[in-house]
């Protein structure tokens, strides 16, 4: 299953615009007490646990990040495979996004 991908200018500019988007952070807490970009955290863990309270977005464009990008693309498959129909994985996660969007937020 191929997952798809946006970057991180990509979803800056979304962000800008105020595109509507879901964005799901799928790492622990303690990672997004670091970090913080805006998204709704659902660790990884409990996603497919917790699908109920996104299922109303099926139909919406839903991007997904994490720290690199590895457990995001695991909960984009999770989700194309529940029916999601416009999912997307953040490329590079919060570390490109310090890289190239915010250099003041610390890398860990």
């Amino acid at each position: 299953m191929t997952v798809e991908e946006i970057t991180v200018q990509e979803l800056k500019k979304i962000q800008d615009e105020k595109e509507p988007v879901l964005l799901i952070d799928v790492r622990e807490k303690f990672e997004k007490d670091l970090v913080d970009i805006g998204g709704d955290l659902i660790p990884l863990g409990q996603l497919s646990d917790r699908l109920s309270e996104i299922d109303s977005q099926k139909e919406h464009p839903v991007i997904i990040y994490c720290r690199s990008g590895a457990r995001s693309a695991e909960a984009c498959r999770i989700l194309m495979s529940r029916g999601f129909l416009n999912v997307k994985n953040l490329k590079g996660g919060i570390l490109k996004w310090a890289d190239d969007i915010d250099p003041s937020l610390p890398k860990y």
